[in-house]
């Protein structure tokens, strides 16, 4: 039999007591330390990670009180606030014992003791102390998780007046558990935006979770989202919470919400509306409390009116609307996000900081930005990459021939948005002879955004 990987501390003034229990612990448990004198303890603790202490309660002869366990109890909890201790008291002490536990100690033995409640007592004590040890590594690495994803979205660039109305739109809602629904165009940066009501909100320390419906398939919806029961279909092989139970407590930012099918629609609407959700192969409801921000680049009132969104979901979800300016809305920030992305991909491929002359910044400004500031990010990329120079002219970025083509039919002044985003998808699909993963890359796309895209045009 395996011993259990574990240190314990015995602290008790008979000797005896000490030998017979480190006799039998050793068997069980892979270190076993003893002492006698419990002025040792602060220095024991010190030195050594106990994993659980049994502390005798009394140590002066005809002592009973048990003031002397309480204080050194107290003493090590002082040391280690999250030691775990197991109070050793004889049969008349048990009222000492639980008043003991109120105290802080984790449960108490009684004495004389059979080695079987005594290994039972410490194996039960330290599942408890593994569990706890569990939990609290995952509050501190989910705390860990949204600092650091607070920080990787805390730079919302942008001095523009377009921008700055946004940005107070953001600072009245986040305090409020108003559902909000962002809309703008590919790449504008909806779940910046989302993340930043997020973090200027009550649950800003609690979980933000981001679901892409237009990367979820019609048969994988329920599951993803409210979760399943082991058994409810072929692969569900264990129980399984939903994206809504993930995001308790928390938000829930739902992409993409207007390539939702209409039998979807009603699902989500039942959900949001009673604010519970059944795991497929339950009928059991599960209270959910979530902040709700959806996003789309689709026309949803245009939808509505063609019977292809519902009106009561809409209603459901736009209790506030933040619609984001394109990057031609906000020609005024260009500077200011090339400047920003300048420095993470210099630093990321650790090369000297460079940086754009004005001619070049004019010519950034004169581009259309059919895919907005993801676009503008992968020319940024690009051109760090690409360039030989610290100072970056207009020939470094690949979206400066496109400009320069013009007349070759490649962008018109006549020309609608979907005309030229039409033109540029299928010239980098060319490019890149059909290869979707790589176009999508070029593109600042998903995959999912631009195959529906293709679809879309016909391409």
């Amino acid at each position: 039999m395996d011993k259990i990987d574990a240190k314990i501390l015995i602290v008790d003034d008979d000797q005896d007591v000490l030998l017979a229990a480190k006799l039998f612990l050793k068997q069980h448990i892979q270190i076993v330390h003893t002492e006698k004198n419990p002025e040792n303890i602060p220095d024991l603790i010190r030195n050594e990670n106990y994993d659980l202490i049994l502390l005798d309660m009394n140590f002066s002869p005809d002592a009973t009180s048990g003031k002397e366990g309480f204080y050194w109890m107290n003493k090590i909890l002082e040391i280690d606030p999250a030691a775990i201790v197991i109070l050793i008291t004889g049969y008349g002490d048990i009222e000492l014992a639980v008043q003991g536990i109120k105290e802080g100690s984790t449960n108490f033995l009684l004495k004389p003791w059979e080695n079987k409640k005594l290994l039972a007592t410490i194996t039960t004590t330290l599942e408890l102390r593994k569990s706890k040890v569990e939990l609290e590594d995952l509050r501190t690495k989910q705390k860990i998780l949204i600092a650091d994803q607070n920080q990787a979205y805390s730079n919302l660039i942008g001095q523009s007046p377009a921008m700055e109305k946004v940005l107070t739109t953001v600072q009245k809602v986040a305090n409020t558990d108003a559902n909000v629904l962002i809309l703008g165009e590919n790449g504008t940066g909806k779940e910046l935006i989302a993340r930043a009501v997020h973090r200027a909100s009550n649950r800003k320390d609690q979980v933000f979770v981001s679901v892409d419906l237009g990367a979820i398939s019609e048969t994988l919806f329920e599951s993803e989202l409210f979760g399943f029961k082991k058994g409810a279909f072929t692969d569900a092989k264990e129980d399984r919470a939903g994206r809504f139970e993930a995001a308790n407590k928390g938000t829930i930012f739902l992409d993409e919400i207007g390539n939702l099918s209409f039998s979807l629609q009603s699902k989500l609407l039942s959900v949001i509306q009673n604010r519970k959700v059944v795991r497929l192969g339950t009928n059991k409801e599960i209270p959910i409390d979530v902040r709700l921000i959806c996003a789309t680049n689709m026309p949803l009132y245009q939808m509505v009116n063609e019977n292809k969104f519902r009106q009561d979901l809409l209603y459901r979800i736009n209790t506030v609307e933040i619609t984001i300016p394109s990057l031609r809305e906000r020609i005024e920030d260009i500077s200011l996000l090339v400047d920003h992305f300048l420095e993470i991909y210099c630093k990321k491929y650790k090369m000297p900081l460079k940086r754009i002359n004005q001619s070049t910044l004019k010519r950034l400004e004169k581009h259309n930005w059919p895919g907005n500031i993801r676009e503008l990010q992968h020319a940024v990329e690009r051109a760090v990459i690409m360039s030989e120079s610290n100072m970056l002219q207009p020939h470094d970025f690949f979206l400066s021939k496109i400009d320069d083509e013009k007349d070759g039919g490649v962008v018109s002044s006549n020309m609608n948005l979907e005309d030229t985003e039409k033109i540029l998808i299928r010239k980098v699909i060319d490019k890149h002879g059909g290869n979707i993963s790589k176009a999508a890359k070029e593109l600042g796309l998903t995959r999912a955004s631009l195959y529906r895209r293709i679809e879309k045009y016909d391409l």
